[in-house]
């Protein structure tokens, strides 16, 4: 796409099909559930009579425009995307009069190309990251530091096309400061500043079509899952929508839909429950059986509560995670056994169906013991349940309009997380964290500078003035780290007293403070920097 004329790019091209649209939370089983539970004994599943298109992640695209640069931007614009810019920039601001040609034409924003990868099965207002780069030709020389204003996304190869976006994006770029080779000022990401539009539904096509048999299945879904769960939309679709209890396991819903059994009779329920509970036991394709049961329902409790007492670990972990699904607190323990194992191989596994199928408080008093693991990637995932669950125990304030602190008290470890994706944060674990009361740390480009004195009660932080020749500060603070780093990141306004109350340091910039904090020895902790975005790929959560 960026490699295209403009004359090109403002074609009409080939609109790309919507049904792929899929999820990010799990990965697809790669079991062929539909092969294994269509036995002709058992009766036919929905997966025998229908097909279900595999979800998948959509790569989308769009223009924008980034400000807020020092000098740094170009006026360089095509003029096909100067009309759309022109255009969607007044859209944005219907009632405001702003010069849109001096605007494009300042040195201080600059044309940029995005792109991303939906979630394959998203909700309204998933968030994602995008990425951002010069459109070709651009005489910018960074974009570092900017913000980008409200885009639209859509599905790649159609812009210039009448197609109704997918998602937004906006917010702040983020270069990532934690590298040994040279850094790219003309590339960078939004961290979480995308946000899908719609919401998933499957759709399941008839290999023949029939209203008896589609109206079949619609009432056989609604029954098992809920009611209005499916609905047919004509003789050979039939559309599913993701009830809310698998709102975090879409994939594996999607999954149970095809291994569902249309007809329903107690011999018949009897007969696969045994069918699937040897397999479990016994197969090695345990995944497949393992959906099978679940998607029975809670007929099969009895028969897999007596695979809990089998030697095989395998076993017991795909039987209480099985039990957990359905509703039933009786896998919990197995499950919560295998978590708090640090020498078990299936503890992560245990882990995440517990936060993901147990009840609220169950969930959450696993989560906070895991805080206190020796293994960071335990305490890490701990963090990001409680996180997602709202628990106390992580405590929020946002810093600057562009990013969190976050808090950790209930744990055993002294580290400082910092987001590379997602939602911009600095996350302090053995919270609080104080700063030396003798240290000197400059940020690497020697911007910013945290100081203090042997025998000073408090640290003073200055900053380079972004955009004019001059020191911004001293600002003064305890030795709290989180203090230090709201100081540094608050916005720069004065206080009662005409002192300044925040230097307006972008995250980018905290993070690159941090790590040199910590590896100066300025703060006694780990530093743990998450992992960097993967656009282009399919993204896990």
């Amino acid at each position: 796409m960026r490699n295209l004329d403009w004359n090109t790019l403002f074609r009409a091209s080939l609109i790309v099909a919507l049904a792929v649209v899929g999820c990010h939370k799990e990965e697809t089983p790669k079991t062929d559930v539909t092969a294994l539970t269509s036995q002709a004994d058992l009766g036919a599943t929905v997966g025998s009579l229908a097909e279900l298109a595999r979800p998948e992640p959509v790569a989308v695209e769009g223009y924008g425009l980034v400000g807020g640069l020092p000098g740094t931007g170009s006026a360089y614009c095509p003029p096909q995307l100067r009309a759309y810019l022109k255009q969607y920039i007044l859209m944005q601001l219907p009632t405001e009069r702003v010069n849109l040609d001096k605007l494009l034409d300042s040195k201080n924003t600059a044309v940029v190309w995005l792109e991303a990868m939906l979630p394959a099965t998203p909700s309204v207002d998933d968030r994602f990251d995008v990425r951002v780069s010069l459109i070709p030709g651009s005489e910018a020389a960074s974009i570092r530091g900017g913000w980008l204003y409200k885009a639209d996304l859509v599905v790649k190869g159609t812009f210039g096309v009448d197609t109704r976006p997918l998602a937004t994006v906006s917010g702040p770029v983020f270069v990532n400061p934690i590298t040994t080779a040279e850094t790219d000022r003309k590339s960078g990401c939004i961290l979480g500043g995308g946000r899908t539009l719609y919401e998933y539904a499957a759709t399941l096509r008839l290999r023949r079509a029939d209203y008896r048999v589609a109206s079949a299945i619609r009432n056989r879904l609604s029954e098992r899952y809920g009611a209005n769960v499916a609905r047919a939309v004509s003789s050979r679709d039939i559309e599913v929508q993701i009830p809310p209890a698998y709102r975090h396991r879409k994939q594996r819903f999607l999954t149970m839909v095809s291994a569902t059994y249309l007809d329903v009779t107690d011999d018949l329920v009897k007969a696969r429950v045994n069918t699937f509970v040897h397999q479990l036991a016994a197969a090695p394709d345990k995944e497949g059986a393992e959906i099978a049961l679940e998607a029975v329902g809670r007929e099969s409790l009895d028969k897999l509560r007596v695979l809990l007492k089998t030697s095989d670990a395998k076993v017991r972990l795909r039987a209480g995670r099985c039990i957990l699904g359905l509703g039933d607190d009786g896998g919990l323990p197995i499950l919560r056994e295998m978590a708090m194992d640090a020498k078990s191989p299936f503890r992560a596994e245990a882990f995440d169906a517990v936060m993901l199928s147990a009840k609220r408080n169950d969930a959450v008093a696993l989560a906070r013991r895991l805080l206190r693991d020796n293994d960071a990637t335990m305490v890490l995932a701990a963090y990001e349940h409680l996180r997602r669950l709202d628990d106390p125990t992580v405590s929020r304030e946002f810093v600057g309009r562009s990013f969190h602190i976050e808090q950790v008290v209930q744990t055993n470890r002294r580290a400082i997380f910092v987001s590379r994706s997602g939602d911009p944060r600095v996350v302090f674990f053995g919270a609080p964290l104080e700063c030396s009361d003798s240290v000197f740390v400059e940020s690497p480009d020697q911007s910013i500078v945290v100081n203090a004195r042997a025998g000073q009660d408090f640290v003073a932080i200055t900053r380079k003035h972004p955009t004019r020749p001059g020191i911004m500060g001293p600002v003064k603070t305890g030795f709290d780290v989180s203090g230090i780093i709201r100081a540094l990141g608050g916005e720069a306004t004065a206080g009662p007293g005409g002192e300044l109350l925040g230097l307006g340091a972008s995250y980018e910039e905290i993070v690159a403070v941090l790590e040199q904090l910590v590896a100066k020895g300025g703060v006694a902790a780990e530093f743990w920097p998450g992992p960097l975005p993967k656009i282009g790929l399919p993204v896990k959560k």
